[in-house]
């Protein structure tokens, strides 16, 4: 009669239970070293880690139930909804980080923005906020952004101040565009360059080309004067006066034709009153006390 051995399979099977315990236990250790290490070089503490994990598992079901909400047709009951549940979880504005801010009173960025105060973050409408900052004489452009559970992050780009509009009462700082930004002082103003006359303020963005065209005389220039909504009068640091023909190209050219001659003759600084640029080919030059003289572009009298 065959006899059937069982206690060997039996051993096997034991042994192979073994390993395969062993081989988990080898693996979780390794599993658990490596963590160990990444949360060595990882920057955060366990605690951080734990709230941003708990940002977006909220997150995550605050997303879900706006889905929900919305296939149900509820949206804004929804909203309201998972605005409370994300305020009693810590999700409202408690904070207001503002960069970018170097000349501009910063208290008016932050009175902009004082009404979001303890707002549940789904309700802050960032596009209001930003299009409301854009109302500020000095703020060409922002952005606000939320930073997650309880923070307002607004980066603001100022605009640059450029040049001093002289109004009939007052004096105001202008950007490179003619954009007013605030009044200034005649002390403050000292130094800057001086826009006046009727119209002036809208083409101060023509202006600028126009001196650029001339980098040499821009520092030594201390007025412009907008003359018949046609044409500039420029005036010298050295009260000498310079008369621009009508159209930015024939203007922008006697510029630079008049840089030319002072650079051979050295005209700025000299006897000469008012240099007129408006007849083509030729400068007629007024010295006090004496007959007009007449100088062409090519240096000839």
């Amino acid at each position: 009669m065959a006899t059937v051995k069982r206690k060997a399979k039996g051993v096997r099977r034991s042994a192979a239970a073994k390993g395969r315990a062993n081989t988990a236990r080898k693996a979780r250790a390794h599993t658990s070293s490596v963590m160990d290490s990444a949360m060595a070089i990882l920057p955060f503490t366990e605690e951080q880690l734990h709230r941003v994990f708990l940002a977006i598992i909220i997150g995550g079901a605050v997303a879900l139930a706006w889905f929900v909400a919305s296939l149900a047709g509820v949206p804004a009951m929804a909203q309201q909804q998972i605005a409370g549940f994300a305020s009693k979880a810590g999700f409202e504005v408690r904070h207001v980080s503002v960069t970018g801010v170097e000349r501009m009173n910063e208290l008016k960025i932050y009175n902009r923005v004082l009404g979001e105060q303890d707002q549940p973050m789904p309700l802050v409408d960032l596009e209001a906020i930003r299009a409301d900052l854009l109302e500020l004489n000095w703020v060409k452009d922002a952005r606000v952004s939320r930073q997650l559970p309880d923070r307002l992050v607004i980066d603001i780009v100022e605009r640059t101040p450029h040049a001093v509009l002289a109004k009939a009462d007052r004096l105001v700082l202008i950007d490179p565009t003619g954009e007013e930004l605030e009044p200034i002082s005649q002390a403050n103003a000292k130094g800057m360059l001086i826009v006046t006359g009727p119209g002036a303020k809208k083409q101060v963005t023509a202006l600028t080309d126009l001196l650029d065209a001339a980098p040499a005389l821009k520092p030594q220039i201390g007025k412009a004067e907008w003359i018949g909504n046609r044409r500039w009068n420029l005036t010298f640091a050295t009260d000498q006066v310079l008369a621009l023909p009508q159209g930015e190209k024939e203007a922008s050219s006697a510029l630079v034709a008049f840089a030319r001659l002072d650079g051979k003759s050295r005209l700025i600084g000299g006897k000469v009153a008012t240099f007129d640029m408006r007849a083509p080919e030729r400068i007629y030059m007024r010295i006090p006390g004496r007959s007009d003289q007449t100088l062409d572009m090519n240096g000839g009298s």
